[in-house]
């Protein structure tokens, strides 16, 4: 089915009369569309999200055949959206120079007013379809961007500091598979998932500028304790690298990264490096997405329970042949996988003899960490039969 989510080619495709095949129509402005422009069948065709004043119009269409659904009054978001998040979409009303200047953005009322409405349990049935219709957008939309692409996803802790030598190893690891024309993507948040855009983020730029940058995100507070996200100015540390390193003119494209965050997790804002936010309200459908996107490989930072999860969540994915084939699976961190979280001997041995142990690696070596995802062949791995 066609998908238009612009005034231009919707005006096109209408005016193909009786000669049009159905269509998804996606938060388009509608509101100067007159009635008498409807003629013909529209059956089979959606409205999703758009602008539509006139309920006569409405009227109009679903009397045509058409489904219009549109946006529920009452909620701080879009319940049908045609692309993903930019990140200053997410960051409206932030103040550089308020300390708490995260609370007055927009993604920060979407968290209180998923708070105030039940958090993960809405007790109302209209909250409840308005996120799942939310959701069901953000797939969408994720699934235009990765289309064609290498996609690989990076995964680890929340809390790892921005001075710690694997964040720093993770961003020049993203940095390079970037350049290479792979897309990466993560859990969007902070820790591991902020360093993978860092080093997208970067890709366009010299190797000085990426280290100038972590120079600047490193320094916390004096006396700031516990988790680096919960300092009041994490994301204004941020938000000076993107001001003295801003996304050099027409180089866009080469630095494309996707964060795909909850606002289960609302508390942690997302990673503001990222320059596509794929934001879910169902953490479920979020992070076996996020794996299964990863159809280039997953590499493993050290991270918690969190991490050991999706070690084991992408290990089936792998075995079932989820995604149509099995893909790289590569641990970095010796000691965090063997000692800290013995992670690795299991994997070892549960993979043995299956098609995606071949493609199970623990490591140190950034270096090997690039040369595993690089020496890939998905057609080697597609799932038999």
């Amino acid at each position: 089915m066609q998908e238009i989510d612009q005034r231009f080619d919707f005006d096109t495709w209408l005016a193909l009369g009786e000669a049009r095949q159905p269509a998804a129509i996606q938060a388009v402005d509608l509101a100067s569309l007159a009635v008498q422009a409807l003629t013909g069948t529209f059956e089979g065709s959606l409205f999703l999200g758009c602008l539509i004043p006139d309920p006569a119009v409405s009227a109009r269409l679903v009397a045509l055949g058409a489904v219009v659904l549109p946006n529920l009054p009452g909620y701080e978001f879009s319940v049908h959206r045609a692309h993903l998040y930019a990140v200053q979409e997410l960051f409206e009303g932030f103040d550089l120079q308020d300390p708490a200047g995260y609370k007055a953005t927009r993604d920060y009322r979407i968290y209180a007013q998923f708070l105030e409405q039940g958090g993960a349990m809405p007790g109302s049935i209209q909250t409840s379809l308005a996120r799942r219709l939310h959701d069901h957008s953000i797939t969408d939309a994720l699934m235009e961007i990765i289309e064609g692409r290498r996609v690989v996803a990076i995964m680890g802790g929340h809390s790892m500091a921005r001075g710690d030598a694997f964040y720093a190893a993770v961003a020049r690891i993203a940095r390079a598979l970037t350049r290479q024309g792979y897309l990466l993507v993560s859990g969007g948040g902070p820790g591991a998932m902020e360093a993978t855009h860092l080093g997208a983020y970067f890709a366009a730029r010299e190797d000085s500028d990426l280290q100038a940058a972590l120079e600047i995100l490193r320094v916390r507070p004096a006396g700031a304790t516990g988790g680096e996200y919960a300092d009041e100015d994490w994301l204004h540390r941020a938000w000076r690298v993107l001001e003295a390193f801003p996304i050099l003119p027409g180089t866009e494209a080469q630095c494309l990264s996707v964060g795909v965050p909850t606002w289960l997790y609302g508390h942690e804002p997302p990673a503001p490096f990222a320059t596509r936010i794929a934001k879910y309200f169902a953490n479920s459908v979020r992070e076996d997405g996020l794996l299964a996107i990863a159809t280039h490989g997953v590499i493993f930072a050290p991270g918690s329970a969190g991490t050991t999860q999706e070690v084991f969540q992408d290990a089936a994915q792998n075995h079932y042949f989820t995604a149509g084939s099995c893909s790289p699976m590569v641990l970095l961190g010796t000691e965090h996988w063997t000692q800290t979280r013995p992670v690795w001997p299991l994997l070892e041995h549960v993979s043995r003899g299956q098609p995606y142990g071949e493609l199970v690696a623990l490591t140190d070596d950034e270096q090997t960490v690039i040369e595993q995802i690089q020496a890939y062949e998905p057609q080697r791995y597609k799932k038999p039969g």
